[in-house]
C-alpha cells in the first residue's frame, strides 16, 4: 500500500513537472500592467524573468502607463522585443544626469552619476527591439542625461520617441542599430556614439542652437550614422544648429534625401576644435549629404571638408550594405 502511494505521488509529481516544463517552453510572451492584470507590474521584472540566452524571440507587451524605471536589458537577455500599447501613452521615465549624487556608490566607486550611468533604458542584449514606446530623461537642461543607451549588436526600434536634452540617444558600442519612424529630441550632441546606425524616416527635433550628432566611428567601420528620408525640425527659438561634429577622429555621418529645416546653419558641420587629445578631427571625419531638400539643405555655404555624394557613391548607401547580413524585422 505504501509502495503504491509513493508511486502515485511520484507520477503526480512527474506529470506536474512535465506540464510546467511544457508551459515554460511554450511561453513566449509576458504582459506588463501597472494595475496587476498582467504577468508583472514593472518592465524590469518581466525582463529579469525571460530565460537567459534565448535563441528565439520573446515578446513583452507593456500596457499604457508611465513606468518610472531605470531599465536594463543585460547582455545575457537576448532576442527580447518590448512593445508598448501605444507610443504616446506607454512611457519609461527617469531623471538621472551626469553629476547627480549617487545614492550610495556605483560599480566604479564614483559618488555621482556620469554620462554612462545616467540612462533611463540601457540595452546590452543583442537582437533586442523596441516598438511603440516613449523613453524619456526628464532631468532637464542640467548637462548630459541619456534617455536610451545601446551597448548591443543588431538593436532595432520602430515608432518610438526618445526625449531628452543633452545626449538623448547614446549608441555606445560599435554594433549595428536601426531606427525606423522614430522621434528623437534633444539639445546638444543628442545622437552620439560609436555604432553603425541607420535612421529611416525619423523626425529629429533640435531644442537649442547646438549640434545634432556627435559620432565616434572607428577607422575600422565602413559606415557610421546614416539618415534616410528623415525630417529635421526645431523648436521656435532655434536658428543655429549643426548637422554634427566629430566626437572622435574618423567620425562618419551622412544625410540622404532628408528634409532639412532652416535652423541648420549654412556651414552644416562643425570641426569640434579645442580638444588637445584629438586635434584636427575634420581631417579624418567623413561628413556627407545627398539629395536633401528644405531651406537648410543648401550646400553652397558648407564647410570645405564636408562632401556631397555623387550618384555612384550614393549607390553604396543601402540598408543592406550598411547593416550587412542582418535584416531588422518587426
Amino acid at each position: 500500500m505504501l509502495t503504491r502511494s509513493i508511486t502515485i505521488i511520484s507520477l503526480l509529481f512527474i506529470t506536474s513537472f512535465t506540464l510546467k516544463a511544457q508551459q515554460d517552453k511554450n511561453t513566449t510572451k509576458y504582459v506588463v500592467a501597472q494595475d496587476g492584470s498582467g504577468n508583472f507590474k514593472t518592465i524590469q521584472e518581466a525582463v529579469n524573468s525571460v530565460r537567459d540566452h534565448m535563441q528565439t524571440r520573446f515578446i513583452i507587451e507593456v500596457k499604457a502607463g508611465t513606468y518610472f524605471e531605470k531599465l536594463v536589458i543585460p547582455a545575457w537577455k537576448k532576442n527580447i522585443t518590448i512593445i508598448g500599447e501605444s507610443k504616446e501613452n506607454t512611457v519609461i521615465s527617469n531623471a538621472d544626469y551626469s553629476g547627480k549624487p549617487f545614492p550610495t556608490k556605483d560599480f566604479t566607486g564614483s559618488p555621482k552619476y556620469s554620462t554612462y550611468t545616467s540612462y533611463t533604458v540601457m540595452v546590452q542584449g543583442s537582437d533586442c527591439t523596441l516598438e511603440n514606446l516613449t523613453i524619456t530623461n526628464t532631468a532637464g537642461t542640467v548637462g548630459q542625461a541619456v534617455a536610451l543607451m545601446v551597448e548591443a549588436d543588431r538593436f532595432a526600434a520602430k515608432n518610438c520617441s526618445f526625449l531628452g536634452n543633452q545626449d538623448t540617444l547614446y549608441t555606445a558600442k560599435d554594433g549595428r542599430c536601426y531606427f525606423e519612424t522614430c522621434f528623437i529630441v534633444g539639445t546638444t550632441d543628442f545622437i552620439f556614439g560609436e555604432a553603425t546606425a541607420v535612421f529611416n524616416k525619423c523626425v529629429i527635433k533640435s531644442l537649442s542652437n547646438s549640434y545634432i550628432t556627435a559620432a565616434s566611428t572607428t577607422p575600422m567601420q565602413a559606415f557610421g550614422y546614416v539618415f534616410f528620408d528623415c525630417e529635421l525640425i526645431a523648436a521656435p527659438n532655434v536658428n543655429k544648429a549643426y548637422l554634427g561634429r566629430p566626437w572622435r577622429p574618423y567620425a562618419k555621418t551622412v544625410f540622404i534625401r532628408c528634409n532639412i529645416g532652416s535652423h541648420i546653419v549654412a556651414e552644416g558641420w562643425n570641426p569640434w576644435h579645442g580638444d588637445p587629445l584629438f586635434a584636427n578631427k575634420d581631417k579624418t571625419a567623413f561628413y556627407a549629404e545627398y539629395k536633401n531638400v528644405g531651406p537648410g539643405a543648401l550646400t553652397t555655404g558648407r564647410v570645405a571638408w564636408s562632401k556631397q555624394l555623387s550618384n555612384r557613391q550614393a549607390k553604396a548607401y543601402t540598408i543592406k550594405n550598411i547593416l550587412g547580413k542582418w535584416t531588422p524585422t518587426f
